[in-house]
């Protein structure tokens, strides 16, 4: 079986697994005071170019946005995110649970334009009735989208200001993080996103590791005593270790950099095939995620030889779906495919 189905059905990068044997043996300080962890906070404002920021470490994406969003909005306030965005589609309500409204604007290729922003903030506080409305208390984005797509350091800065002239956060889901900074095609860094961005997170499940999220508070902005309402929302891990092990190997030697840009690599051979094999491609992704258009007897035709992700519907009898390179995907993964279409 060929699987292209995500970038987290693999385990671990054998250099964070091994870190994670040597350090086993260790007795260290829990929930997240021990020395790996410690080191890890450093190496990433280092990366950040952010040395006044504040580093803490959660264990997967969906907890990660909902702690972060909740606790930083206002009872009375919801996140605005894309119609497309990760909250707003692919977290079964998350959000909602924690008792704050999505509310969603619409994209362009998975994003949220500037101009779109500012005329949904607009015509909130135009309207004579908005004190009887859940207000916009963050602005969300994912970089890449669940399209693939990246913004640019030009539209991070606009959203940015926009963002400050009325006095809320953005916050970026960097769960895939390292793939959108080691595109082909980007001038963005993680300096910049630090810069421009108000919170946002480094995605470890998806980029090498076995779980784990590296929030950052890059504008002395976070929530008072966010430790404590880590914990009451029951996700503050004891042997915090295992997470500060892992991004401490993450963010040493450029590991972070090196096998995400080895995703990218993959994914630039993969459209390679996919377009001499004449698929058709539902976006130009510039990311790790690819996107095709295909019928639905070819695709069933496949099922029992190629693993790929459902993404929707684009007629009835086409389907996109979406193959996903990872920091594991292997030349010969890409030569099998080849084979196989």
């Amino acid at each position: 079986m060929i699987s292209f189905e995500s970038d987290y059905t693999n385990g671990a990068h054998p250099v964070i697994l091994q870190k994670l044997i040597e350090t086993n043996d260790e007795s260290l300080a829990t929930y997240g005071f021990d020395k790996y962890s410690e080191s890890a906070k450093e190496k990433i404002k280092a990366a950040c170019q952010c040395p006044e920021a504040e580093v803490h470490f959660l264990t997967g994406g969906t907890q990660t946005n909902a702690i972060v969003i909740s606790t930083m909005l206002k009872d009375y306030e919801g996140v605005v995110a894309a119609d497309t965005g990760h909250i707003s589609s692919h977290e079964a309500g998350a959000i909602e649970y924690t008792g704050h409204k999505v509310l969603t604007v619409g994209q362009e290729l998975g994003k949220i334009k500037a101009d779109e922003l500012e005329k949904y903030l607009d015509s909130f506080y135009g309207d004579e009735n908005h004190e009887h409305m859940v207000f916009p208390g963050m602005v969300y984005i994912s970089h890449p989208t669940e399209y693939g797509t990246l913004y640019s350091k030009r539209e991070l800065e606009e959203l940015s200001n926009i963002c400050d002239k009325y006095e809320i956060p953005l916050y970026m889901d960097g769960a895939r993080l390292g793939y959108g900074l080691m595109s082909y095609h980007t001038d963005v860094t993680l300096a910049d996103v630090a810069k421009y961005c108000d919170v946002f997170y480094i995605g470890g499940t998806k980029v090498g590791a076995l779980c784990g999220e590296a929030v950052v508070f890059s504008k002395n902005n976070a929530p008072r005593h966010f430790m404590t309402m880590i914990k009451q929302h029951c996700a503050l891990l004891a042997k915090g270790r295992l997470l500060g092990v892992q991004f401490d190997a993450l963010f040493t030697d450029d590991l972070y950099y090196k096998i995400s840009r080895h995703a990218i690599d993959m994914a630039e051979e993969l459209k390679k095939v996919l377009q001499e094999k004449g698929c058709r491609f539902f976006i130009d992704s510039p990311t790790n995620q690819q996107f095709i258009i295909i019928e639905d007897s070819k695709l069933n035709s496949l099922k029992d030889e190629l693993k790929v992700s459902f993404w929707e519907k684009y007629d009835e009898n086409h389907t996109v779906v979406r193959f996903a390179t990872s920091w594991s995907t292997k030349p010969e993964d890409i030569e099998a495919l080849k084979e196989l279409l």
